[in-house]
């Protein structure tokens, strides 16, 4: 094993600008809000009954199955509060995994969407779980240990199980089954995909979709776990993240986002962030949800 069991944080930002890893186990930790984060994530359930849902798809896990979960992913764990759970947990610094890309080969690759390989829920067989969970724990052993050569060794790993993960992916061959999916929030996801930047509220979606709001709010809840209002401040909000870090002026940035007027983007903004726009944009990347 890693050697040291992490008490569980709530916490969603990183404190190391590289990487981090954890080792979690404990009863009846309780469900995460829906939420996102501005670094690369990566699952490896150990023991538990646990499922996840990932941009409203539900994924039922079994021990040995892994998640994966690039930033602009909202997600939620749903936990069996009756058994032991435990994981291994890997974030990754956006900026860190593209220095790390840059010698030749696109590790970010096992996180793009837009590839025809791509899952976010992995099950390796026998042989590649055993050789990928020791990879992850003995990075995590290296990750806290005190030794000479520590932080070499652990970067050394870290490299060789992103390469693994990326092969396992780019196979397209080994992902679960996905869910079941009803088809009319598979369609209002789609439709707040291509349209959140435009004037949204659950009376037009309901309109558009022929369907009463309360059906639509309820359907909509269960599955995605939050509510559609609060889904559609995400996707704004993370797309305004996106912009003024790419250097878009705050005073434009609410208006390409769906915001009516900057005072509502600010405070929205500012509670989910923890910072003013401008205050964000001014040092850098951080203020994850």
């Amino acid at each position: 094993m890693s050697g040291k069991i992490q008490k569980f944080e709530h916490r969603q930002s990183m404190k190391n600008k590289q990487f981090e890893v954890f080792h979690y186990r404990e009863r009846s930790p309780g469900n995460m809000e829906v939420h996102h984060h501005d670094f690369f994530e990566i699952y490896f359930l150990l023991g538990g009954e646990v499922s996840f849902r990932v941009e409203g798809r539900a994924h039922t896990l079994k021990p040995g199955d892994m998640l994966l979960i690039n930033p602009q992913e909202l997600h939620q764990a749903l936990i069996d509060r009756d058994t032991i759970y435990e994981r291994l947990v890997l974030w990754i610094d956006r900026g860190y995994l593209a220095e790390l890309s840059a010698m030749g080969m696109d590790l970010a690759a096992c996180f793009d969407t837009r590839l025809p390989t791509h899952t976010n829920h992995l099950r390796p067989n026998k042989v590649q779980r055993a050789e990928l969970q020791g990879l992850l724990e003995k990075l995590a052993s290296e990750f806290y240990g005190d030794g000479f050569g520590n932080g070499q060794y652990a970067q050394g790993l870290l490299m060789q199980f992103l390469v693994e993960v990326n092969r396992l992916v780019l196979a397209g061959d080994k992902r679960s089954a996905p869910a079941e999916e009803t088809d009319l929030v598979d369609q209002v996801l789609s439709y707040i995909g291509a349209h959140y930047t435009e004037e949204l509220s659950l009376e037009k979606l309901a309109s558009t979709f022929y369907v009463s709001k309360y059906h639509l709010s309820h359907e909509f809840s269960k599955r995605v776990g939050t509510g559609i209002y609060r889904y559609i401040m995400f996707r704004r909000l993370m797309h305004a993240r996106e912009l003024l870090e790419g250097g878009t002026p705050p005073g434009e940035v609410y208006g390409q986002c769906g915001f009516g007027d900057y005072a509502n983007f600010y405070r929205s903004f500012k509670s989910f962030y923890g910072a003013g726009p401008r205050d964000y944009a001014n040092r850098g990347r951080g203020g994850q949800v």
